[in-house]
């Protein structure tokens, strides 16, 4: 039996480092914001499916940094968690009023905290 795709890439992340998984995440919603950025004005819906996009990685992200259990220190920890509060906000704040130069510090901050997960900062 062959096994489907959703199963290898299942097998695939589970191998993978948490920070790993965690700084793909973060630069996978980064380019989703750029390319709506350098295509503002094509469709609404994609800013927002973008935004929503984001939101929900910074949600699974928060999620694992707030395990007791995570390698990183609770210091690091902690600042990560009040950047989640920011992106929240600034996500609703351009969700409101969208404008292309503001997904910049988003997409900043998805892959400078992704760069540093990786050991590249």
């Amino acid at each position: 039996m062959r096994e489907s795709t959703k199963q290898r890439r299942a097998k695939t992340s589970n191998r993978k480092n948490p920070r790993e998984v965690e700084a793909a995440l973060l630069l996978d919603a980064a380019l989703r914001l750029q390319e709506v950025q350098s295509r503002w004005g094509e469709s609404r819906t994609k800013v927002d499916a973008a935004l929503h996009y984001n939101h929900k990685r910074w949600g699974l992200f928060l999620a694992s940094i707030c395990n007791g259990a995570h390698a990183l220190p609770c210091e690091v920890r902690h600042t990560i968690a009040n950047l989640g509060l920011f992106v929240s906000h600034e996500t609703t704040a351009i969700a409101a009023d969208p404008r292309p130069e503001r997904l910049t510090a988003l997409i900043s901050i998805n892959r400078d905290l992704a760069a540093g997960l990786l050991g590249h900062a």
